[in-house]
């Protein structure tokens, strides 16, 4: 046989063993028992099944209505339905060649946790008082779905998985960050809450987002080529967001939880252009504009002998939550370990991304959820005046005002003095008698010294 002819056979082959075998309908397995739909929504149920068949869906929250059509081309269906307030339980039946049914779906509030290690970091690794908040972890309307570890270089259709009810022996393996988040969300709200962990230990951002939008644009794609290999997880564009995320699309959410960060400080100065990528990538695979929320990495020693690439990638990313809409920043500089990446105190860090959504999204009044961001400065002879958002009713200083510098023309730092005046901080420099530019709390190690009312701390940040 000519070797273009059999080349063409193999490929005819192949194509074919990668159809249906049988007529059977199958689900991806986002769609599980004990799953949680988001309530109040237009969500998407889909599968795949033998082309140009009828398929059925019925939801015992809707008795006696039937969705119907006839399976495309590829192979692939999909309903659009509306889900009620209720929270269930109730079940989904998908009638074709054969029948599937799908228990214990509860509706109610939707999140994914994404990002590295201290997202992923869960009980087993080591949390504070992590024994006493596993045995405490009896939650049956929380449930938890953790997308493996994978990789891919083309988007995926599934990925393996399954959802588990939050309890004792569940939780255990699960974010802790994503389950103190999503257990004060119940508590306040009284609604089931489902958490979809995607996050690996060890990534950067660009392996969270489409290669093409990395390869797309000169400083992202400059950026990664510095990465460099690591034994923990991938690096290269696309890998994650390919296996682990595109499967997930369009599962309805009501938004993203993203703390991420500590393995890009190595060339952090094109962060927020990545980031903002990101968000939006995901976002246009989702097919709306979820809120992001995102928690600033903690100070720590060991982002490199300058003293300053961990500052830099914190100011980075409060300069996306500054320019993309629908977002929020979770600062965590007075809960870190400077000894240590992974902060043991998970608890705050889920808390204040709860409260962020709780007034952000759900309509809490809950006064200030964020610490203090800056917003511009203002010179007066030798002084320069700095306004902040998150406010709201004064600063305070937890101790001596320090971390803030202040830069003339000729762009050299040196250490201001600071005093706060209501909503603004005033600073000044026998050694810069015409300030331009001021830095805050920028070292990699550097105490933050400004709160607002709410106990919040101040994001760092500089002018540059």
């Amino acid at each position: 046989m000519p070797t273009r002819i059999r080349l063409i056979t193999m490929l005819v082959l192949a194509c074919l063993s990668s159809a249906p075998l049988a007529a059977n309908l199958t689900l991806p397995a986002i769609f599980s028992d004990h799953m949680v739909l988001q309530r109040n929504a237009e969500v998407t149920i889909w599968g795949w099944g033998k082309a140009q068949e009828p398929v059925k869906l019925s939801a015992s929250w809707a008795p006696g209505e039937v969705w119907e059509q006839q399976i495309g081309p590829l192979g692939r269906w999909s309903f659009t339905i509306t889900t009620p307030d209720e929270a269930g339980p109730f079940s989904l039946d998908i009638q074709g060649y054969n029948q599937l049914r799908i228990e214990d779906v509860l509706l109610g509030e939707v999140w994914l946790c994404s990002g590295q290690s201290n997202m992923e970091w869960s009980v087993n690794l080591g949390i504070d008082e992590g024994e006493a908040e596993a045995a405490a972890a009896d939650y049956p309307e929380i449930r938890l779905f953790t997308v493996r570890h994978k990789t891919s270089d083309f988007p995926q259709d599934d990925l393996p998985g399954e959802w588990v009810k939050c309890s004792p022996a569940t939780i255990r393996d699960f974010s802790a960050v994503g389950y103190f988040f999503g257990r004060h969300l119940h508590q306040e709200l009284d609604v089931p809450v489902g958490l979809i962990l995607s996050a690996w230990g060890g990534t950067p951002a660009e392996v969270w987002l489409s290669a093409d939008r990395v390869r797309s644009d000169r400083l992202l794609r400059e950026a990664a080529a510095t990465l460099q290999p690591q034994p923990w997880g991938p690096k290269d564009p696309g890998l994650a967001f390919d296996a682990m995320l595109c499967p997930l699309a369009p599962y309805r959410i009501a938004g993203a939880l993203w703390y991420q960060g500590e393995s890009n400080t190595g060339y952090p100065q094109t962060y927020a252009r990545l980031l903002e990528t990101l968000i939006d990538d995901w976002r246009a695979r989702w097919g709306y504009d979820f809120p992001f929320y995102i928690a600033q990495i903690a100070p720590y020693a060991g982002y490199g002998d300058d003293n300053i690439r961990g500052g830099i990638l914190r100011d980075q990313q409060r300069r996306v939550v500054a320019a993309t809409e629908d977002t929020g920043l979770v600062v965590v500089a007075d809960i870190g370990d400077l000894d240590n990446i992974h902060p043991t105190n998970k608890q705050d860090v889920g808390l204040r991304f709860a409260r962020l959504a709780l007034a952000r999204q759900y309509g809490f009044e809950l006064g200030l959820v964020e610490g203090p961001l800056y917003q511009r400065h203002e010179q007066s002879g030798n002084e320069l005046t700095v306004y902040f958002s998150q406010a709201e009713g004064g600063l305070v200083a937890d101790g001596p005002l320090t971390g803030f510098e202040l830069a003339g023309p000729d762009g050299q730092f040196h250490p201001a003095e600071a005093r706060i005046q209501g909503e603004t901080v005033v600073l000044h420099s026998a050694a810069v008698p015409l300030p331009q530019y001021l830095h805050y709390a920028m070292g990699n190690t550097a105490v933050h010294s400004l709160f607002n009312r709410a106990g919040l701390p101040a994001s760092c940040f500089t002018t540059e």
